[in-house]
């Protein structure tokens, strides 16, 4: 969970600094962000007046998010949060993040939505299997799954600009489009069934098995995924709702996950690292999306196949938090066991969250401060050849055991330019190390290919499925 940008965090290999999370919540190249300012300022009688240095107007601020259609402003408590998000000097940068969090994504470049974009506060993860005539020969399996990928392709667009799809049911009337972003990936066993394992990249070896697993076979593997993040639940829920009925008859959902992060509404801070149910600021020292050292750590490298060119390998694993042993810890043993102190996230050693750990600081006996056998000692890139993922964690929180102990913790997402080097390298490591595991369980577990972004007028998969 807690992670620094390199493996696994506190449940798995996020880095090693706070827990596993996601990427930082700079709005994204792909996602629509508003504009510093704009002389269009509304009067109270909805008109616009040219007032230059007083900041947004309601309905221009809209405009530049993405809420303003042809149908006119889209929800009235979007139209609230802006109404906030634009005083005399116009919106601040948290203001803009609350606005960026309730508009449209509207996805350009070659890599899916839903992996650079900053994390919704909802999701909905979906692992699914081809079923029927689907997976009665290869050629089937094939055909099938072109005709699924074009079809939920189509459906992720209309849903992503805020519309209401074709026999969608309409159950997203009066919301905002909420960043919605829809991701679909492959598994290899989908390749196998279509008759393509000579196409499986390297990349997709399956994760070894590791000693202190203890995972459930009904939340493993998939030949397809689809991750859906959304600011509102349920944006997030009808979108898994409309692509569930869209694959009866090719596919049927295997497992489900859903999970959730603080809100962009009700977060101090909407662009600082979120905590996990431990406490823990989980998403610390995360790659930035923009830079060299992200599309090093994230996207697929030369020695993937020419169909994942533009492309990511996803690990999921689902996180079992120990949450009633952990919460016997003191503070100061929790800060330990992660190597950063709970309140700011800053390393053992010293300073704020972000800054680099001394892992040679010694106390006054010559005992190491951060422990050896810390989290974020273990996970961070220092000791695993610099490798990093990008880490989308989300909690999860599924109601009581057979037992009467809570069923909650991370679900941890980490996309990564190849999982071989990445995830199991690290989580080797912590599995048989770290000081963390005694309060961890990981029960799911699954890889897929996240194929690069629908060619224009095409399909997500497309370069697979007909070159």
């Amino acid at each position: 969970m807690a992670a620094d940008s390199t493996a696994a965090g506190p449940l798995g290999p996020p880095g090693p600094s706070a827990p596993i999370t996601a990427a930082p919540a700079s709005p994204s190249a792909s996602a629509t962000t508003a504009a510093p300012s704009d002389p269009a300022v509304g009067k109270p009688d909805g008109r616009e007046q040219s007032t230059r240095g007083r900041g947004l107007g309601r309905r221009a601020f809209l405009g530049r998010v993405g809420l303003v259609g042809a149908g006119g402003i889209a929800g009235g408590v979007t139209g609230a949060l802006v109404e906030h998000a634009t005083g005399s000097n116009g919106p601040s940068p948290r203001e803009r993040e609350r606005a960026r969090a309730v508009a449209a994504v509207r996805p350009t470049g070659p890599h899916q939505p839903g992996i650079a974009d900053p994390p919704a506060a909802h999701l909905v993860f979906t692992a699914y299997d081809l079923t029927g005539d689907a997976a009665a020969s290869a050629a089937q399996a094939h055909s099938a799954l072109r005709e699924l990928l074009t079809a939920w392709t189509r459906a992720a667009a209309t849903l992503m600009a805020g519309e209401q799809p074709a026999s969608g049911g309409q159950r997203t009337l009066g919301l905002a489009p909420s960043a919605l972003t829809v991701t679909f990936g492959l598994g290899a066993s989908a390749l196998t069934r279509a008759g393509l394992a000579t196409r499986i990249p390297p990349q997709l070896a399956p994760i070894p098995a590791f000693p202190h697993d203890q995972l459930d076979p009904a939340r493993r593997d998939g030949d397809l995924a689809v991750q859906i993040c959304a600011e509102d639940p349920m944006v997030a829920a009808s979108a898994a709702r409309t692509l569930d009925v869209l694959a009866r008859r090719h596919a049927s959902p295997r497992w489900r996950q859903h999970g959730f992060r603080r809100s962009a509404a009700a977060s101090d801070d909407p662009t600082g690292t979120p905590r996990n149910l431990m406490g823990q600021l989980d998403g610390t020292n995360n790659p930035a999306a923009g830079t060299a050292v992200f599309d090093l750590a994230v996207w697929a490298d030369a020695g993937a196949p020419a169909w994942m060119t533009g492309g990511s390998y996803l690990v999921a694993r689902r996180i079992r938090m120990v949450l009633d042993r952990w919460d016997l810890l003191t503070v100061d043993a929790q800060a330990k066991v992660i190597g950063r102190r709970k309140d700011s996230g800053a390393p053992l050693s010293g300073g704020s969250e972000h800054t680099d750990p001394d892992f040679l600081a010694r106390t006054a006996d010559g005992s190491p401060i951060i422990p050896a056998n810390s989290h974020v000692r273990l996970s961070h890139p220092q000791f695993n050849n610099g490798v990093r993922m990008l880490r989308r964690g989300y909690s999860y929180q599924d109601g009581l055991d057979a037992d009467g102990d809570p069923d909650a913790g991370l679900f941890f997402l980490a996309y990564q330019a190849d999982p071989r080097t990445a995830f199991t390298a690290v989580q080797r490591k912590l599995d048989r190390l770290d000081a963390l595991s005694a309060f961890v369980r990981h029960t799911g577990s699954a890889l897929f290919a996240i194929p690069p972004a629908a060619p224009p007028g095409g399909h997500v998969g497309q370069q697979l499925l007909e070159s």
